[in-house]
């Protein structure tokens, strides 16, 4: 790291701008969670904004922006990789299931009880 004083500010403007920018996605975040939508859509809305604050934090804060490794690149996108298939497996296992109506066994018990007690 070199030590001149221009060169510091700018650092000091980049990390007060990125703060700035993890504040306001603190704010969507909030703001998100009050949106009357469905389940996945909501889950889909929190993981964008929680990925681009990640990547935010990862970027500028670690430094990773500045690492031109292959290896890091590498491990990053098996990350990657892995997630989506974590994401993936249960939507999949959901997706066999979908249109086949299937009854719970004493799903009609209090109603039934509630009929003999009349």
């Amino acid at each position: 790291m070199s030590g001149s004083a221009e060169e510091v500010r700018k650092h000091i403007a980049t990390y007060k701008k990125i703060a700035g920018a993890l504040a306001v996605g603190t704010v969507v975040t909030v703001l998100a969670s009050y949106l009357d939508v469905s389940v996945a859509i909501g889950i889909t809305i929190a993981l964008v904004i929680a990925t681009t604050k990640a990547s935010l934090v990862a970027n500028y804060f670690m430094h990773l922006g500045e690492e031109r490794s292959q290896w890091l690149m590498v491990s990053l996108g098996l990350t990657a990789v892995f997630w989506l298939v974590l994401m993936l497996v249960p939507l999949f296992t959901m997706s066999d299931n979908v249109g086949v109506h299937k009854t719970l066994p004493n799903a009609n018990a209090a109603v039934h009880e509630a009929e003999e007690a009349h």
